[in-house]
């Protein structure tokens, strides 16, 4: 191969030295007085065809030599090194979109790798993800196996920044290597010198984006939500799928950049419920598996004296899934209060109130802070007022939450086997319940003792949702997956819902702790308005071709042997040029 193929045309001297020799020399005109040499001349033409027969000479040959020489050494010739390796890392675009345009991704590296070995022996092809975090795809020297293991490989993750993997990807191929970052979406700017291939192209799609549940009359209800994301209006139709079979399919047309609804009331006792729409190129959108929903129900009892039995009854009724019971010991919950004359810490979780039967003292005064805790995470305290009560006994480890000055105000206490929520001062001398900041907290403390609590559950997911499960450590868990058709699918791992449409159930021994769909909502990658092809650009690897290949080892020889070559063709055309000139054949003029 050739560094600079441009050389090659120096060759085009070769045929305008050909014509060179072709012309024919004129005769020399020699006036002579002596009649008898007549006899011995033969009388030509003094002008004939200008192009003669072409006479081999040692000029010609030489001549010619040295411009091929010429031609060697201008196009830099350069020879493949043995084992020579050409390292080709491909990040491949793992978001959900690219369900769409993998078979085009598949297709634009069949044709584009072949050029990419550009003079290097072999391939290493190393196949990742962009999604961090994740296996590689594929690692070898086969192309046929790279696409193969590319087949199978299912892109399911959100929107997805490609850095980390690209910097992975260029940190393997080193410097000399070939990046590529496969996409449906272009990138304005790659980084890590990589290049980009896109296969995306605008596709209409309409879909849907997710499902809420309503108690009306008794009945459970769904309202799904559909969006169409494309620039034209849509005609689409939908069907309700249960276990006693499918409903008629209902039409509907749907604006562009619209949203509409679709409410129907939920199956009874069925399993597997799910709504479809007409197909279109993006699948996941088009099906919403559902459950009927059931969170873990708590059981709450109330304990406190007849002053705070007001709260605790709106308490109960403004936590959701919860019924109230009769024994403390059994309970999840207990509202209790705290009585000086009688002072009793509940011995399981609870929510504790300090009783003052004094008089009223005077307000507190100082800055309102709360601490850094989930439970106290963007919730405003400033207008809460709070009279001097008596305060409830304090041990070490309790985690204030609400401070007012030096003057805890709230503060949690977590043992083994029981969280308390303990409020520091009378409910009745301060504003509290009438703060969105106290409902919410006691919203949130009530939900992370349902987290813990091992019960059987019913949860609408979407895909990839981290789920939190609360299991006895000493029995396994049993994982099961089906998609929306019923058909077995691979578990997801540990703590995570399904990567498609469907519905997982996880036992631990004969006890159900979870059955839940999950549906694709979304709606950054169902939008395919944005999606366009780019072709990967041509360039030329000037380090790949250095580092494969090596210079011809006899340059400086053909060098010598040019010089040579111009000398003898110098020598020969002036002792013709002699001879011609000391020998000429004389034309006599009569």
């Amino acid at each position: 191969m050739f560094a600079n193929p441009l050389g090659l045309l120096s060759l085009l001297a070769i045929p305008a030295i050909l014509t060179i020799h072709f012309l024919q020399r004129k005769s020399i005109t020699i006036p002579i007085s002596t009649l008898f040499l007549l006899e011995r001349t033969q009388r030509e033409a003094v002008s004939g065809r200008r192009f003669e027969r072409l006479i081999p000479s040692v000029p010609l040959w030489m001549q010619i030599l040295a411009v091929l020489l010429i031609a060697w050494l201008l196009s830099e010739p350069r020879f493949q090194k043995e084992n020579s390796v050409q390292r080709i890392a491909i990040v491949m675009d793992a978001s959900a979109s690219m369900q769409v345009f993998k078979k085009d991704a598949i297709a634009a590296l069949k044709s584009k790798l072949p050029d990419l070995q550009g003079s290097a022996m072999k391939m290493e092809i190393t196949l990742l993800s962009a999604l961090p975090g994740t296996d590689r795809i594929y690692s070898g020297e086969s192309t046929e196996e790279m696409i193969a293991a590319l087949e199978k490989f299912t892109p399911t993750a959100g929107v997805t920044d490609p850095s980390y993997s690209l910097r992975l990807a260029r940190s393997i191929v080193s410097n000399e290597g070939i990046l590529i970052y496969l996409t449906d979406t272009p990138l304005e700017k790659m980084p890590y010198e990589s290049r980009l291939i896109s296969v995306g192209r605008p596709i209409e799609n309409v879909g849907f984006t997710g499902v809420s549940f309503e108690q009306k009359e008794g009945v459970l209800t769904f309202r799904a939500i559909v969006r169409n994301y494309g620039s034209s209006p849509a005609k689409r139709s939908w069907s309700l799928v249960a276990a006693n079979g499918k409903s008629e399919p209902k039409e509907f047309e749907i604006k562009p950049g619209a949203f509409t609804t679709i409410q129907a009331a939920f199956p009874e006792n069925s399993q597997h419920v799910r709504l479809e729409l007409s197909a279109d190129e993006f699948e996941l959108d088009n099906v919403l598996p559902m459950v009927a929903p059931q969170p873990k129900e708590l059981k709450l009892f109330a304990a406190t004296s007849p002053a705070f039995r007001d709260l605790s009854q709106k308490l109960l009724r403004s936590l959701a899934a919860t019924s109230e019971s009769n024994d403390g010991a059994t309970s999840d919950l207990v509202i209790t209060s705290y009585d000086p004359l009688d002072p009793i810490i509940p011995q399981s979780n609870a929510i504790l109130f300090v009783e003052d039967p004094s008089s009223a003292g005077k307000y507190l005064s100082g800055g309102i802070l709360a601490e850094a805790h989930p439970l106290m995470d963007g919730i405003n305290w400033q207008a809460l007022l709070v009279r001097e009560t008596l305060q409830l006994p304090r041990s070490p480890t309790d985690r204030v939450l609400l401070w007012q000055e030096k003057r805890p105000l709230i503060f949690l206490r977590e043992e083994v086997g029981k969280s308390i929520l303990c409020f520091n001062f009378d409910l009745r001398l301060s504003n509290a319940t009438q703060q969105p900041a106290f409902i919410v907290l006691l919203h949130r403390f009530a939900e992370t003792l349902r987290d813990k609590k091992i019960a059987p559950q019913k949860l609408n997911l979407e895909t990839s949702q981290p789920i939190q499960i609360t299991s006895a450590a000493e029995i396994p868990l049993e994982v099961s997956v089906v998609d929306h058709l019923g058909k077995n699918m691979r578990p997801p791992a540990a703590g995570i819902a399904p990567t498609a449409p469907g519905f997982i159930t996880i036992k631990q021994g004969e006890t159900i702790l979870l059955e839940a769909a999950a549906q694709f909502a979304d709606t950054r990658e169902a939008d395919l308005s944005k999606t366009a092809p780019h072709e990967l650009e041509v360039f030329t690897n000037t380090a790949s071709l250095k580092n494969h290949t090596t210079p011809d080892p006899l340059i400086r020889l053909w060098i010598l042997v040019l010089l040579l070559a111009l000398i003898v063709a110098w020598y020969f055309s002036n002792g013709k040029q002699r001879n011609t000139s000391g020998n000429a054949e004389p034309q006599v003029n009569v």
